[in-house]
């Protein structure tokens, strides 16, 4: 799939498969929410909006209100390509997302993803 379509995705369509992805290993829609917020700086009543709103995943991350600088932290492989070498921004900040989903479903600790104490 290229980048274009990815970007093009409705957000509420990825949500639903991310928070599908966790809460399928135990994990919680809190927890979600708390990594999107992290991640993104929109807060949880924006996630609920965007999720009935038709919101495009690209536009969704180019809008962020505030990315977070902890992000660069985010390291490891993702769909068989390193995170930290993807060229293309908006791909990268989409695929922070998912090693960080990914992260949550194997059971990682909280404070962990979200790179407390690093950086």
């Amino acid at each position: 799939m290229n980048n274009y379509r990815v970007f093009q995705m409705d957000f509420g369509k990825i949500y639903g498969l991310l928070l599908d992805k966790a809460v399928k290993k135990g994990r919680t829609k809190d927890e979600v929410d708390e990594v999107i917020c992290w991640l993104t700086g929109y807060s949880t009543a924006e996630l609920e909006e965007f999720c009935s709103a038709s919101v495009r995943y690209g536009d969704f991350f180019r809008n962020a209100p505030r990315l977070n600088p902890n992000r660069t932290l985010i390291k490891g492989v993702v769909c068989g390509v390193r995170v930290e070498k993807i060229e293309d921004p908006l791909m990268r900040e989409i695929r922070y997302l998912d090693k960080l989903i990914d992260e949550l479903s194997k059971g990682k600790p909280i404070e962990k993803i979200l790179r407390k104490g690093e950086g």
